[in-house]
């Protein structure tokens, strides 16, 4: 075995050692419970002197008292300021549906980051043992780490773009039945719950939500607003606006929304048409880049071949 192999043995042991002692602390009660003179001192200030009192029984001025986590909440707290817009993140997570903060989307990503590291560290170790490793690996901990965070964003932002095609997909059938509701003698309020009840997709549950707030006391202006704001969706937004400027003045809301109907699936037409274009460019690709050259290939082969057999 060589000095490599046998530091990196140390380092797996060492640290299998770390983590079963770690385990154990955790597990184990506290060692020593607080004094009884800790315990009501602050409650007999008023009676007895600070400075009779025994020093370190007293919370230390501007410092207030800390539970375990305020580490990882220090960490996520610094890799929010530090990687991004907490806003731009925040109308992320409301666009891909997820129900938490960016704090905690920063911490899941930070989390992922670590154990990237980790797993990047174990390969080392692996590498080391088995006598393959290179210096090319040594950064294998910091880019399974990255990887690992970048990850985890490309995979918000997938689910952010497939979830905004579902809504433009959903938007013209949503106001065709709202028009429709409303052609039957429903209210707008009504007709809205009626397609929230009964849609089952990504924008039956953004009226639902709508509902909710209405509701509890907001306004179905600004309930429709604040859901145009979170989504950010162009269509939607466009439907939106519309609406409420019918509301405010009193046009007819049926016409209204058929109008806007016609034009989401104008807009999705032209959604498709512009996919069909970016997808014949790259079915262009493997005929240029494969099956082309092969052809030429082996034309030209057969021509070779009789050349230097002397035969032409």
């Amino acid at each position: 075995m060589t000095v490599m192999t046998d530091a990196a043995v140390s380092v797996l042991l060492g640290g299998v050692l770390a983590a079963g002692l770690l385990c154990i602390l955790a597990a184990a009660p506290r060692w020593r419970a607080a004094s009884l003179t800790t315990r009501i001192a602050p409650y007999i200030r008023d009676a007895v002197e600070d400075s009779v009192l025994p020093s370190g029984v007293l919370p230390t001025v501007g410092i207030l008292p800390v539970d375990a986590s305020t580490w990882w909440r220090r960490a996520r707290t610094r890799m929010l300021r530090g990687l991004g817009d907490g806003e731009a993140l925040g109308v992320r997570l409301a666009q891909a549906g997820l129900e938490e903060e960016p704090s905690a989307f920063r911490a899941r990503q930070l989390g992922w980051a670590i154990g990237g590291t980790a797993v990047g560290s174990v390969l080392v170790v692996v590498l080391a043992v088995a006598g393959s490793l290179s210096p090319p690996a040594a950064v294998l901990p910091v880019v399974c780490g990255v990887g690992a965070a970048i990850t985890v964003d490309m995979v918000l932002t997938a689910r952010v773009r497939a979830r905004l095609a579902r809504l433009g997909d959903e938007l013209p059938t949503a106001l065709e039945f709202l028009a429709l509701c409303l052609s039957a003698g429903e209210g707008f309020l009504d007709a809205l719950r009626r397609v929230a009840m009964i849609g089952s997709g990504e924008l039956s549950g953004e009226m639902r939500r709508v509902v909710l707030d209405v509701g509890t006391g907001s306004p179905l202006a600004d309930a429709l607003g604040e859901m145009a704001s979170r989504l950010r969706q162009p269509g939607l937004a466009r439907a939106v606006d519309q609406i409420v400027a019918a509301l405010e003045h009193g046009a007819p809301l049926a016409a209204v929304l058929h109008a806007q109907a016609a034009d989401a699936r104008e807009d999705a037409k032209q959604a498709l048409i512009e996919q069909a274009g970016r997808r014949e460019i790259l079915m262009m690709l493997p005929l240029v880049f494969l099956i082309l050259p092969l052809s030429v290939l082996y034309a030209v082969f057969p021509g070779v071949f009789i050349l230097q057999l002397g035969l032409g």
